[in-house]
């Protein structure tokens, strides 16, 4: 391969080239400051060249497109290494019988949801799939749901480089954002495929990954979830049905959820700095003849970077905790309705599908891996009371009327007193915002979401109450 480019780097860094090709640990440039960041710069620049070439050489398995888009993300590249993790861990197709039971508790279980809820069914197809058949099915929505967190990951490997870096790489300060998106890319597959083998149906994150009306639930997802109840599958399997085609309901029937949870997101990921002293730990200690070894250290199952705490992601990781929090709480009420006097072991299955969202999902686990963000509703309990305290006070329909209107739901504080948010409203405080008396009746304008549920990731106050 030609040495032009370190030859071309050595000049820029070094302005008379003086030292060129002496980029070895202890023989690197001596006009280059003693304490660069990731070591000898010559050897950086080798290193990053290398790498990129190796990768050009070596795609995903099973790749057979570009899947860029736009963010710099590789998604055809994650798909196909989601699969070939899927396939690592044994993959069994679903038969007749399996996809016919599913169907019929889907059915099943949202017949039982008219009574619970004035909100009309929002299930157009049952479908029973493998792991893999989740893959495929879900990668559109985990591609927009990902890009913008992994797009500003992309970006800062070549903003938040420091300055003797940029002056010295010139042109491979592209080729540095093209391999992070490879690298981002190979991460998400990982992390998206690890996911595979724990979710339950389409709707585990909160969101329907499928589409709207797709209900969708992975009989080996639902053998796993009944492992050590005690309970006969069949009751699992409904109450697990019920969960799903209640969120389908939501999301056909509240149509700026879909929107305003992914803008949250996004609002999430504009307020995202990175420390690059993770990176720089691993990239110092690593021998330039050796790409393999960058390899394996940039695609590890740890972050890229270590996303800083800033007051605007603290905001907006308040709001989108409160905002999934209320979506599980309202699911779990409904659900409860529905099935009680139906399946005996109702109480078992609420307490252990509480326990597996406030210590830790698959969502957490994988958005953690990826940028270091849980989608995690850690007030869960403290939304679900304050749904129970409206269903009592104003009925299943005065309840569901706060879903009209983002401005009309609860704020994170209104978690904290549920009883005064629900006396609150039925009041009469009209007065307070005559517009918002256009949308409903006796229902309070609690104003924007305020950001206040917690400081941090949640807050202190509010992990230990969602626990399980």
């Amino acid at each position: 391969m030609p040495n032009d480019p370190d030859d071309e780097s050595g000049r820029r860094s070094g302005g008379s080239g003086s030292g060129a090709g002496s980029g070895g640990p202890g023989g690197g440039n001596p006009e280059m400051p003693g304490d660069f960041p990731f070591g000898d710069p010559q050897q950086m620049a080798q290193m990053l060249r290398q790498f990129a070439d190796m990768m050009a050489a070596a795609p995903a398995p099973g790749s057979a497109g570009t899947g860029d888009s736009g963010s710099g993300i590789n998604w055809d590249m994650a798909k196909n290494i989601a699969r070939h993790t899927v396939s690592q861990q044994g993959d069994a197709s679903i038969g007749p019988l399996q996809y016919a039971q599913v169907s019929e508790a889907l059915r099943l279980a949202d017949l039982w949801l008219n009574e619970a809820t004035p909100l009309p069914s929002g299930v157009q197809t049952t479908e029973a799939w493998s792991r893999a058949e989740w893959v495929e099915r879900t990668m559109s929505t985990w591609t927009r749901l990902c890009d913008p967190l992994t797009s500003r990951i992309v970006t800062s490997m070549g903003q938040n480089m420091p300055e003797e870096m940029q002056s010295m790489a010139g042109p491979l300060m592209g080729m540095m954002q093209q391999m992070g998106g490879m690298l981002v890319g190979q991460q998400a597959g990982q992390a998206i495929g690890e996911l595979a083998g724990e979710v339950i149906g389409s709707t585990d994150v909160g969101l329907p990954l499928a589409g709207e009306g797709r209900a969708a639930l992975l009989p080996h997802g639902v053998e796993k979830f009944g492992e050590g109840l005690q309970i006969p599958e069949e009751e699992v399997r409904l109450y697990l049905a019920a969960r799903e085609a209640a969120l389908h309901r939501l999301y056909a029937h509240v149509p700026w959820l879909r929107s305003h949870l992914l803008g949250l997101v996004e609002e999430y990921a504009a307020g995202m700095s990175f420390d690059m002293s993770g990176l720089e730990e691993r990239l110092g200690g690593i021998d330039a003849s050796d790409p393999e070894a960058l390899q394996e250290a940039l695609s590890s199952g740890e972050g890229l970077f270590q996303p800083e705490d800033t007051p605007q992601q603290k905001a907006s990781l308040s709001r989108l905790e409160t905002t999934l929090a209320l979506i599980e709480g309202w699911v779990s009420v409904v659900v409860d309705e529905a099935v009680r006097g139906r399946l005996p072991q109702a109480g078992a299955l609420a307490e252990a599908t509480r326990r597996r969202r406030a210590t830790g999902g698959p969502a957490e686990h994988t958005f953690a891996t990826l940028v270091g963000l849980e989608l995690r509703p850690r007030r869960l309990r403290e939304a679900a009371a304050l749904w129970s305290a409206l269903t009592e006070a104003r009925g299943s329909e005065g309840r569901d009327a706060l879903w009209e209107h983002p401005d009309l739901m609860p704020s994170g504080s209104d978690l904290d007193d549920p009883e005064g948010f629900v006396s609150g409203g039925s009041a009469g405080d009209d007065q307070l915002d005559l517009d918002i008396s256009q949308f409903t009746e006796g229902l309070e304008d609690r104003g924007p979401e305020d950001g206040e549920g917690g400081p941090g990731k949640g807050g202190p106050e509010s992990g230990p109450r969602d626990g399980a």
